[in-house]
């Protein structure tokens, strides 16, 4: 997803922390280098694992892997913001925060990342930017989109070694995107008690695939 060479203009608050940022119409490449001129190269090359799978899946789906491409080298370019002034932050450019991220705020980075995305990056497509701002936690009426980033970012995790889940999320999302984002969000679900946060999107989402995963397979794509 390119476009034209630019200086994007952005909320003053977002330029006191990124300055002008110049796009050089290539999404990954102004995010690597962002990234990684910011002293955030694990992060980029996390991306970097995150964006071929969403390519993957997307040409598996059947859904546009441009797309899924630029949500899955955006998804995570808040980044640039350290953990301890996101919450301040998004509170200061108006985002909803609910519980959960007050409790546990390196869960608000996915709203910070899409609103990054959009205004620092100057993306417009809204189906990108839902797909970054739900890549965590996923969220109910999620789309075929949301769903591959979402994925996608389970699979290519930022830690060392194998992720527990790999092998069952691999197959579940060889049966589709609902397959896929339910066994993550089962995941999540049994862990619920020990986890810092079980963020409401997570949970809403997997009410929702469960209760269509126990009908006639009718999966929203």
């Amino acid at each position: 997803m390119a476009h034209p060479k630019s200086v994007v203009p952005m909320h003053p608050t977002l330029f006191a922390y990124l300055g002008a940022l110049s796009l050089t119409g290539d999404v990954a490449a102004d995010a690597a280098r962002l990234l990684t001129e910011t002293g955030h190269g694990e992060t980029a090359a996390h991306s970097r694992r995150v964006a071929a799978v969403a390519r993957r899946l997307a040409q598996q789906w059947h859904i546009d892997a441009t797309r899924a491409h630029a949500a899955a080298w955006l998804h995570d370019i808040s980044a640039v913001i350290s953990t301890d002034r996101r919450l301040p932050l998004a509170e200061s450019l108006g985002l909803i925060i609910i519980p959960e991220e007050r409790r546990t705020p390196v869960l608000v980075h996915q709203k910070l990342s899409s609103l990054i995305a959009r205004d620092a990056f100057g993306i417009i497509d809204a189906a990108v930017l839902s797909a970054i701002g739900c890549h965590t936690t996923l969220k109910a009426d999620s789309s075929t989109l949301d769903r591959a980033v979402f994925v996608a970012d389970k699979l290519a995790w930022d830690q060392a070694g194998d992720p527990p889940y790999r092998a069952a999320l691999e197959r579940a999302a060889e049966q589709g995107p609902g397959r896929g984002a339910l066994c993550y969000l089962e995941y999540l679900r049994q862990r619920r008690e020990i986890l810092p946060a079980f963020h409401l999107w997570a949970a809403e989402a997997y009410q929702q695939l469960s209760t269509q995963a126990c009908g006639a397979g009718n999966w929203k794509r």
